[in-house]
């Protein structure tokens, strides 16, 4: 029963990708034939990630108003799980419109919340067969739980960090400073680069100093990124100034600066770049 429910960002990447590592685990060890993640949203219940072993049951983005989901059930309960060896004959579950839609009856599901304790959503597992679930198997399921918690962290600290502004500070006319901050994967780097060579075309910049004295990187085709930014630079008229280049980063990253040398200048810290352009700090 697809509804106009729109999924809200962040994309949750990171639990979708360890979820189709476990579902199959978890589908063989409580033999179930589906098992699946929901995001709670405002009004509806949404399958984030789900696994189907022969029968398809529950596809990705199926969509239910909270009010007629096994998940209200779930997270309403105390014990923040819920467990009915057959939905079509249980007292409350066989009156549900998406019970005789699904056609099932084994089912277990456990509440997923985060760090802080707020409700994300739920995972669960249903069978077309009638299903007998211990306590063991409760207590399982909930441990499975509790690793896609980590997952929906790691996912929104991502998610919180592509606000961070990226840093450009403007020094002088023409010049401008852009230090890079912590980790930066691909998508940040995208970021990165359209923020820099819009700055430069709007501001009429001639030199960009570009400090990595605090930069983390991630995935090693960074630094590829970094020299292509340099490269749109230069085909912009704006020369390049390169800072806070840490021995590590230097060492693993020497192979991509053959050849570039040639329209990049590489000093210690910012105070020599705004010297070789010919500034200099007066202390007051």
């Amino acid at each position: 029963m697809p509804s106009n429910y729109k999924n809200t960002i962040p994309e949750h990447s990171s639990l979708k990708s360890i979820s189709s590592k476990m579902f199959s685990v978890i589908s063989k060890h409580l033999n179930v034939n589906s098992v699946y993640v929901t995001r709670r949203g405002e009004t509806a219940m949404t399958v984030l990630s789900s696994f189907n072993k022969e029968e398809m049951i529950i596809p990705e983005g199926y969509s239910v108003e909270y009010g007629g989901t096994y998940c209200r059930l779930i997270i309403m309960n105390e014990h923040d799980s819920m467990h009915t060896g057959n939905l079509m004959k249980d007292e409350i579950t066989k009156q549900l419109e998406v019970t005789s839609q699904l056609n099932v009856k084994g089912f277990l599901g456990v509440t997923i919340k985060d760090s802080k304790g707020d409700v994300f959503g739920t995972l669960c597992v249903m069978d077309k067969e009638e299903k007998d679930f211990s306590q063991d198997d409760i207590n399982y399921l909930k441990s499975m739980a509790e690793i896609f918690s980590h997952m929906i962290e790691l996912d929104q600290t991502k998610y919180n960090m592509g606000f961070l502004s990226v840093p450009i500070i403007p020094i002088t006319k023409g010049v401008s400073i852009l230090s890079i901050q912590g980790i930066v994967d691909e998508n940040r780097s995208s970021e990165i680069i359209s923020d820099v060579l819009h700055n430069a075309a709007e501001n009429d910049i001639d030199s960009f100093i570009i400090d990595l004295s605090k930069l983390l990187v991630q995935e090693d085709d960074f630094p590829n990124v970094l020299f292509n930014m340099i490269e749109a630079l230069s085909l912009m008229g704006v020369e390049t100034i390169i800072t806070g280049v840490t021995p590590a980063f230097a060492r693993k990253h020497v192979k991509n600066m053959d050849g570039q040398d040639q329209q990049i200048k590489f000093v210690a810290n910012i105070q020599f770049a705004l010297e070789y352009l010919g500034y200099s700090l007066v202390e007051k």
